[in-house]
């Protein structure tokens, strides 16, 4: 699956880039609070607007303090997926029951620096893992390789029945990148700047599905 990821679109036409990758899988939005990453993006009313204007399914990155909080209000809005940061969570596995109450699928997120070994019994209770390949709050960041070792350990147990769950990869995914998160057990590829900064976005997406899907099968 390729989520393209408006944090590299034209935030004065949301409405038109979402239009411009047609047939992507999902629609990957960043929201950023400008305190759990040094960088402010966009919230829940922008969400809702963005629900109204697209029928592709919005996956929700919420890198933000106190997601207990304020998650439930996305899901509630109609996101697909609502993925919030195990750094930030307060009560993850409470957090993932509520998403999915609120009708949403729940997301799990690591930054490149945390360790999966330690949440492993908490992402049973969670359908996507999104393993962060960069260091969140910008995008345009280089691809970081040693984080496929998280991939290929989820993969690993996603294939023998102890976790169920969509491997995510979020951060510098691109035609040079994608093979190899594909190879370590990548189910859904993020990918910003190598969609929208293509000449046709809804050509790149099918582009780089292609790559993916000659590696996976």
């Amino acid at each position: 699956m390729i989520a393209p990821s408006i944090l590299s679109a034209d935030f004065a036409r949301l409405a038109e880039e979402t239009a411009a990758v047609r047939g992507a899988d999902w629609l990957h939005v960043d929201v950023m609070d400008a305190h759990f990453v040094p960088n402010l993006t966009l919230g829940l009313p922008v969400v809702q607007s963005l629900l109204k204007a697209t029928d592709i399914p919005i996956d929700c990155h919420l890198m933000i303090e106190d997601p207990d909080r304020w998650a439930i209000g996305y899901a509630e809005a109609g996101a697909y997926n609502v993925t919030v940061h195990v750094e930030a969570a307060k009560d993850p596995i409470t957090l993932a029951k509520n998403l999915k109450a609120a009708g949403a699928k729940a997301g799990l997120s690591v930054k490149p620096g945390t360790p999966l070994e330690p949440y492993l019994e908490v992402l049973k209770h969670y359908d996507t893992l999104l393993v962060m390949s960069v260091e969140p709050g910008f995008g345009g960041q280089s691809f970081m390789p040693e984080v496929l070792d998280k991939v290929r350990t989820a993969r690993r147990l996603v294939d023998t029945g102890h976790l169920t769950l969509v491997v995510e990869i979020d951060g510098g995914i691109n035609d040079d990148t994608i093979e190899a998160a594909a190879e370590a057990g990548v189910d859904c590829f993020v990918a910003g700047s190598a969609v929208y900064g293509a000449q046709d976005p809804a050509a790149a997406v099918s582009a780089l599905r292609a790559k993916a899907a000659a590696v996976r099968g």
